[in-house]
């Protein structure tokens, strides 16, 4: 055996495939068209620091997407792209308006504030979307030196109570922004199952209402790794190069970042993707929406269940299966699906959720 083959044995070794959880949509592996592109790339020598041509082709890409004037920045993550794309449309004494439960206030450890050292004016919700008016609970003190100037409204598609905004709705938030002076960006980290589940084009969701900058979403939706910062209106956001390789987030061997996305974008594995994640989830939750103790809490619009059921049965669940505690006070718990979740996957959760609640 050589030691290639030792060392490919080895790794095989340490996990068993055939286990599945339900904690986060980045426990999925690598989409098998995503693994070939990595490897179509490898091949020879390619400049680096994205003057590759696979970075260069990209934009095409992108464009195709959300239109001719959209401009993508791969990075290496989401939280390094909420921060570079909020960076971009913010001065320091300028604050970003956004729902209490987004994930740029509740899951990257206080990096849009301590790392883009800019302010997070938080709104409660009723299932993680904002409306106009929830806006204007903080959208007000303009001119005012003592307090942080309202600049941006960040809404996340979808959200991170699993929960879709129509392009109405949308349309309806970049307008009033828009008349407040304000500009809007999108966390699109699962912009794809947002589309997926209302049946749209992306760009119906971003370009088309309005946005003006977007994070966009790659690993949750099937690649290894890497997100995008995409400039949907030029005119008002610029640095996005400069904040980028500030904020640590330039790539430089990123022509493996971009052939990622030109596996996902150039065709429809997007949508495939997205669309069988969703189908997961809405399999789940009419499978276990019958079972006693059992309480779904939200509607399961994209890849996400959010259910409620008696604690020491969620205890037991949870060492036969990975997932996660929404709400430690209510006993909330979430229950995410991949583009490599099973039916079968679905079928023996559901069964073991009716197991222990028997």
């Amino acid at each position: 055996m050589t030691p290639a083959e030792t060392s490919a044995t080895a790794a095989a070794r340490r996990h068993d495939p055939d286990v599945r959880g339900f904690a986060s949509d980045n426990y999925a592996g690598v989409h098998p068209e995503v693994l070939a592109a990595i490897a179509l790339a490898n091949n020879g020598h390619q400049v680096s620091y994205g003057e590759d041509v696979y970075t260069e082709h990209l934009q095409e890409v992108f464009q195709a997407h959300f239109g001719p004037r959209a401009q993508a920045f791969p990075v290496f993550n989401g939280t390094g792209a909420n921060v570079v794309a909020l960076q971009a449309v913010t001065e320091r004494w300028e604050a970003v308006i956004c729902a209490e439960t987004a994930h740029i206030h509740v899951d990257e450890c206080g990096a849009p504030e301590k790392m883009g050292g800019l302010k997070l004016l938080t709104v409660p919700t009723e299932a993680g979307k904002l409306t106009p008016e929830l806006i204007d609970r903080q959208a007000w003190g303009w001119g005012d030196q003592h307090r942080s100037q309202p600049r941006v409204v960040s809404i996340a598609e979808s959200t991170e109570l699993g929960t879709v905004y129509t392009a109405d709705e949308l349309a309806e938030i970049c307008r009033h922004a828009h008349d407040h002076g304000m500009l809007v960006h999108l966390d699109g980290s699962r912009l794809a199952n947002a589309a997926a589940s209302l049946g749209v084009p992306m760009r119906a969701l971003s370009t088309d209402v309005g946005v003006d900058i977007m994070s966009f979403g790659g690993t949750k939706n099937g690649l290894m790794f890497g997100e995008a910062v995409v400039v949907l209106n030029p005119d008002v956001v610029r640095g996005v190069e400069y904040v980028r390789k500030m904020s640590m987030q330039l790539g430089s061997k990123m022509r493996f970042m971009s052939v990622q996305f030109e596996a996902l974008l150039a065709g429809d594995l997007w949508l495939r993707n997205a669309s069988h994640a969703n189908a997961m989830a809405a399999r789940l939750s009419a499978a276990v929406a019958d079972i006693p103790g059992v309480e779904l809490t939200r509607p399961a619009q994209s890849n996400a269940v959010f259910a409620i059921l008696p604690r020491e049965a969620t205890e037991r669940l949870q060492k036969r299966f990975r997932f996660y505690t929404w709400n430690e006070g209510t006993g909330e718990v979430r229950w995410m699906t991949s583009f490599d979740t099973t039916e079968a996957d679905i079928d023996t959760f559901a069964a073991a959720v009716r197991e222990e609640l028997a």
